[in-house]
């Protein structure tokens, strides 16, 4: 069950920085987390506790040991510590978070900590030289878009799987878009890179993941994200970093128009819980947020 409650401000403890909150990401995760399926990312908080991972906003208070961060600074960065981002205020962890640069917006900025480090993560892993083929399973989401648009940046042939409601999106990127529900997508990558994907980043898991993974040259090349399962099938698992240094690097990128996150729904914060449904149903385009101040 989701409902609104008062709480007060959150106290910054060690190492972290207190938030007045302007935008919140919206991703698969914060329903992951509500079901209690992932209990390592919310610090260990006991129900009832406010949703989301990610947010952008103002820093009004400093706990102790928190470096490189005053108050008043525009950051954006991760409530790992179970805080939440669906609210008007939360903490962030201070090495999670970085000041936003002068020229990004606080909406922009808050879809990064996720998605944008994401995109960073995968394509830095996957280390593929300009000109190699990329499959992308799932391509028109939040991360989707994101290595998409990150991959055509680096100058990567990208092929991405998705919906027929995703392809206005890839296709503007640049994506050859195969449309699962139309085509056979084993059938058509074949007919489209012959030889094999030099890489693959999956972003469905389960048969689709299975589906697609002999798809690539090197089973190695095959990098999933939420599914744990892929070393199974000779693959790998996505290695985070969520450290100030990757934020900061995904918000030059930004800047610099190479992560460019698709913004398809901003809701009020009064509207929270339709914003969680339109990305727990799996077929949002782009990334969702939520406007709180």
């Amino acid at each position: 069950m989701q409902e609104f409650f008062d709480r007060p401000d959150p106290v910054p403890g060690r190492g972290e920085v207190l938030i007045r909150v302007d935008v919140a990401g919206v991703n698969p995760l914060d329903h992951l987390l509500r079901s209690g399926l992932v209990p390592g990312l919310d610090g260990g908080r006991p129900f009832p506790r406010v949703l989301g991972m990610e947010a952008a906003g103002t820093v009004l208070a400093r706990g102790e040991d928190v470096d490189g961060l005053e108050v008043g600074d525009a950051v954006f960065g991760l409530a790992l510590t179970g805080g939440g981002t669906y609210a008007e205020t939360t903490v962030l962890s201070a090495p999670n978070a970085a000041r936003i640069p002068a020229g990004l917006s606080a909406t922009v900025a808050a879809t990064l900590p996720v998605a944008g480090t994401t995109a960073v993560d995968l394509l830095d892993q996957l280390g593929l030289p300009a000109g190699a083929t990329i499959l992308v399973n799932g391509v028109g989401g939040g991360v989707g878009l994101a290595v998409a648009r990150l991959a055509v940046g680096r100058k990567l042939r990208v092929i991405g799987t998705g919906s027929t409601a995703k392809r206005q999106h890839a296709e503007a990127i640049g994506v050859r878009f195969i449309d699962y529900t139309a085509e056979d997508v084993g059938a058509a990558a074949r007919k489209l890179v012959p030889d094999g994907f030099d890489g693959i980043v999956d972003l469905v898991g389960g048969t689709s993941l299975r589906m697609v993974a002999p798809l690539a040259r090197d089973p190695r090349t095959v990098i999933a994200v939420g599914d744990m399962s892929v070393p199974d099938l000779g693959g790998r698992f996505v290695e985070r970093r969520l450290d100030r240094e990757n934020l900061e690097r995904s918000a030059r990128l930004a800047l610099d128009g190479l992560l460019a996150p698709v913004i398809t729904a901003v809701h009020p914060l009064s509207d929270a819980p339709a914003a969680l449904a339109t990305v727990e149903n799996g077929h949002t385009s782009g990334k969702v947020v939520i406007k709180v101040a």
